[in-house]
């Protein structure tokens, strides 16, 4: 099928053809009749299967085909974070480019005139609003945005909005939202909490689901079996020859991520970090060294293991197991695209191990385990059946054998 065969309006089509569009993914195959029958719809489907373009693209040909003028928001998408607004806008740009619809990001962290832009565009009716609940909230509590005649509401990455504790401030926003409308929800998973909201926010719902896929062929999985004191320098290690191009590294908290961005920098490594600890204009830039090559090394939070276009990774280091498994397939995601190839590699402890075998079950493969380096003394055995909570992740570093761990390679 082609996206000229969804009857997509002419203006779209161009902009499609503009980027290089021809043909839709699963998601988008299936996805965008139902929304342009407004039919409210739950769509699960992960990162890279094209979801942002399955609900923008129906939006975008309807304004088009209706001819809809300013004055009122049309469409109000909602994404758990700054980055996935941005990044959600930006597509907007390139496929609404012909069409004749306005859009605006609306999140945090901005500043005085940034708030500003974001009110006259609520107060003047842009077509389409994409912004993240909290500074949502803001405005709407205001009541000069132009939501009278709103016709979509887009939840991105909702059940991501959920785990972030964004239930009570979504229900804020649709409690103040025209009952008339189409709800579309797109989510990564399907957990109970999500059929929940489902339930809530959806009229009579067509469901729309992409099996999860594995991770691509072409990214070489291994993991290393090690105690938390163990873990940055086992990644001095990994780095000793500085031949990673480019390099994500996943923590799961903001603590560790600073730790680690301070040993790296020590070492004289090209590294910086990205958290929700700074200020947006920073994340922007150092995404944008990081996609271009001029930053080496991104040490992150899950902030981005989601909905941040980054192509070419050549490896991810997953320092801590994430809680979730498919979390795994969205970080590790991040490499091996478009046919290239990539390293992932996660760090276990012991408290981790039981959430590293529901990995390999989700998987439905057994990652290699590699046996540390000798300098930096035993790790834990691997018991995928053993939960956490034993305390056996937090063994200090041993620096016997000359600390050779210590020294930059």
């Amino acid at each position: 099928m082609t996206f000229k065969e969804l009857k997509l309006h002419e203006d779209v089509l161009q902009g499609l053809d503009a980027m290089g569009f021809e043909k839709p993914t699963p998601i988008q195959e299936e996805s965008i009749p139902v929304i342009l029958d407004d039919k409210d719809i739950i769509a699960v489907a992960q990162t890279g299967t094209g979801k942002t373009a399955a609900f923008l693209l129906p939006v975008l040909h309807k304004i088009s085909e209706q001819k809809i003028q300013e004055g009122q928001i049309n469409t109000l998408v909602i994404s758990p974070t700054r980055e996935l607004a941005v990044q959600i806008d930006q597509q907007l740009e390139g496929l609404g480019y012909f069409t004749i619809a306005t859009s605006m990001p609306v999140y945090g962290g901005g500043d005085g005139d940034g708030f500003a832009r974001e009110k006259r565009a609520l107060q003047d009716g842009a077509h389409i609003i994409v912004g993240t609940p909290g500074k949502l909230i803001s405005h709407l509590n205001l009541g000069y945005a132009k939501i009278d005649n709103l016709k979509h509401l887009i939840l991105d990455e909702a059940d991501r909005m959920l785990d972030m504790g964004f239930y009570d401030d979504i229900m804020k926003i649709i409690n103040q939202l025209p009952k008339d409308r189409q709800t579309i929800m797109f989510s990564a998973t399907m957990p109970p909490k999500i059929r929940k909201l489902a339930k809530d926010i959806l009229t009579d719902p067509q469901e729309v689901s992409i099996a999860i896929s594995k991770p691509a062929e072409k990214v070489v999985q291994a993991a290393f079996l090690a105690y938390d004191g163990q873990k940055i320098e086992l990644v001095k290690y990994l780095l000793r020859d500085n031949d990673v191009p480019s390099l994500i590294i996943f923590a799961s908290t903001k603590i560790k991520v600073k730790q680690l961005t301070r040993e790296l920098q020590s070492q004289g490594l090209n590294a910086n970090m990205i958290s929700s600890d700074l200020e947006q204009a920073e994340r922007l830039t150092i995404l944008n060294e990081f996609k271009s090559k001029k930053l080496q090394i991104l040490v992150a939070t899950d902030v981005i293991s989601r909905g941040i276009d980054i192509d070419n990774i050549d490896m991810v280091i997953n320092f801590d197991v994430p809680n979730d498994p498919e979390d795994y397939i969205h970080r590790i995601g991040r490499t091996a695209r478009a046919s290239s190839e990539g390293e992932a590699v996660t760090f276990i402890n012991n408290d981790d191990q039981y959430k590293f075998g529901r990995i390999e079950e989700l998987i439905e493969k057994e990652i290699r385990k590699v046996k540390l380096p000798s300098e930096l003394g035993e790790g834990p055995e691997y018991n995928p059946k053993r939960r956490g909570g034993s305390g056996g992740g937090r063994r200090p570093y041993n620096r016997k054998k000359g600390g050779g761990g210590n020294r930059r390679r």
